[in-house]
C-alpha cells in the first residue's frame, strides 16, 4: 500500500511509503538533506512499522522540536491510526 505524508517543520516536502502489512518495503523522501534522507530511507526498509517508530521518534534537529527521522515516525503513527 502506498502512503504519502507531508512532513511539518522540516526541510523535506513529502514522504512516500510502500508498506506491505506491517513491513516497510520502500521509503522515498523528497527534499531535505540528501545524505540524511537517503540514509534514513535505506535503514527503514525491511523493518516493521513499530520498530521504526521506536527507533526514530523524538529525534530533534536544530532546535525545531522535530526532524526528518522524527517525521518518519510521526507519519507511521498516522498510517497506523488510519489503517487500524
Amino acid at each position: 500500500m502506498e502512503f504519502i505524508y507531508r512532513p511539518k517543520g522540516v526541510c523535506s516536502a513529502e514522504m512516500i511509503f510502500q508498506i506491505d502489512g506491517n513491513i516497510i518495503k520502500k521509503l522515498e523522501i523528497l527534499g531535505g538533506c540528501p545524505g540524511n534522507t537517503v540514509g534514513v530511507s535505506k535503514l527503514v526498509v525491511g523493518k516493521t512499522i513499530d520498530e521504526v517508530i521506536n527507533m526514530l521518534k523524538g529525534i530533534p534537529c536544530g532546535g525545531r522540536g522535530t526532524s526528518c527521522p522524527d517525521q518518519v515516525a510521526r507519519a507511521l503513527e498516522e498510517y497506523k491510526a488510519k489503517v487500524g
